[in-house]
């Protein structure tokens, strides 16, 4: 038998853990770090150890990868788990794992077809990881192949919006008679093993909706503007005082064909903060005729040929060598680019990851945007939440004059990795590798 008590976890993570043995399903819902996840683990770990012999063991989550990265990572991990850590073992890419000597099949359920890889299973137990990332029907058919007696699901997730079907059919009703399902709530607070300027530095990052849900754990709407924490006062710097740039992180591109067409330039300044430095847009007006690829293609390649900081010789300008990062639903105008020589990669469309990462930024002072990018400065304040799609559980911009904010948000989210080196952000979460 597993000694949860040897493990380094706070009351609340245990009584989690020995609870689950009570109900047929548990969701351990709350803010980030707040131990949930390891909480849920360790009482994986001893649902395997006592599991049925008939039925099998499943993990579930968006992707493989998310699966390897938030859930067996942390299992072989002997800091978190001591010897139990040694009893996990997984090659990565492959769709099983070997628990305490159980065979556990990973399972991907990225889209509504997921539904039919589970189809036909029966299973004994179940843990399934970011739960409101899942398609409702997988999640319902999940419980169906809980056929086994003494079956068990469990499920992390953090907040989302509070119509979200797993808010409104399942933790909204734990306690109810023949729902056998109980819902724990974590808050920040609530891991007592979190160093203290970590746990700051968190707070600070997240702001107005993020700091309600990641730090309070609250299921709460999105509502009002999305860029909340953007203050002219702070975030707005004047064009001709740049600093210098240690270098340009990359360019953001939205392309519109009834819409306009934008570019956002971020750089890196001196002193460790992102900038957008400068901006490119194609707006036509009703007489005219639109641009073609071609066109469109040429008036972005010469705007980056030009000067872009105020130091820069306007008739000798240095060449921009930073990558271009073009809306995935461009395949046109990404070839057309490519044709003419200006290679480009497809930007990261995980909206929420981008409008989390650029609202950090905003809430630590690390992105400011310049006086040049007059069209970006009207979209912020703006850029407001589509309370049509909050009131169907979704979390969605209006798509309405948003096209150089999105180019901003393609900019800092398919970059991430390079400029994380030089700003430290305590969330350190990653985009979604599907298309949205």
């Amino acid at each position: 038998m597993i000694n949860l008590d040897a493990l380094p976890m706070s009351r609340k993570q245990l009584a989690s853990m020995i609870s689950y043995q009570n109900y047929r399903t548990t969701i351990w819902s709350g803010a980030v770090r707040s131990g949930k996840t390891i909480a849920s683990i360790a009482a994986f770990f001893h649902a395997v150890a006592v599991a049925p012999d008939s039925g099998l063991i499943l993990i579930c989550g968006r992707t493989l990868q998310t699966i390897e990265r938030n859930i067996l990572e942390a299992m072989q991990d002997p800091e978190k788990f001591g010897p139990l850590a040694y009893e996990v073992h997984h090659t990565r890419g492959s769709n099983t794992a070997v628990v305490l000597g159980r065979t556990v099949h990973l399972i991907g359920a990225n889209d509504v077809r997921a539904e039919g890889k589970i189809r036909g299973m029966t299973a004994c137990l179940a843990m399934v990881d970011e739960a409101t990332l899942l398609p409702e029907n997988f999640w319902t058919q999940l419980g169906a192949r809980l056929s086994v007696p003494g079956a068990k699901l469990l499920a992390t997730t953090n907040p989302d919006n509070p119509q979200h079907y797993l808010k409104v059919n399942f933790i909204d009703r734990a306690g109810e008679r023949g729902m056998r399902l109980c819902a724990w709530d974590f808050t920040l607070d609530d891991n007592p093993g979190l160093d203290d300027e970590y746990v700051a530095s968190l707070k600070a990052e997240n702001q107005g909706l993020f700091y309600l849900r990641n730090i309070l754990g609250q299921w709460v709407a999105a509502d009002g503007a999305v860029y909340d924490c953007y203050d002219p006062a702070k975030h707005l710097v004047k064009w001709s005082e740049l600093p210098e740039m240690q270098f340009y992180v990359g360019v953001g591109v939205d392309h519109g064909t009834t819409n306009p067409t934008a570019a956002v330039l971020i750089g890196l300044g001196a002193d460790n903060v992102l900038y957008a430095v400068d901006e490119w847009r194609y707006a036509p007006s009703n007489k005219e005729a639109r641009w073609t690829n071609v066109q469109l293609s040429e008036g972005l390649r010469g705007w980056l040929a030009g000067p872009h900081h105020p130091k820069d010789d306007p008739h000798q300008p240095p060449r921009v060598t930073a990558p271009v990062h073009v809306d995935q639903a461009a395949a046109d105008y990404r070839v057309q680019l490519k044709q003419d020589g200006l290679r480009n990669n497809p930007a990261v469309k995980d909206v929420l990851y981008g409008i989390r990462t650029v609202s950090a930024l905003f809430s630590t002072d690390k992105l400011r945007i310049s006086d040049k990018c007059t069209a970006l400065l009207k979209e912020i304040p703006g850029y407001c939440w589509d309370t049509k799609a909050t009131e169907e559980g979704k979390d969605a911009p209006i798509k309405l004059n948003d096209h150089s904010v999105d180019a901003l948000r393609y900019a800092i989210a398919s970059t991430d990795r390079k400029w994380r080196r030089y700003i430290k952000l305590a969330s350190m979460s990653e985009p979604e590798k599907v298309a949205a």
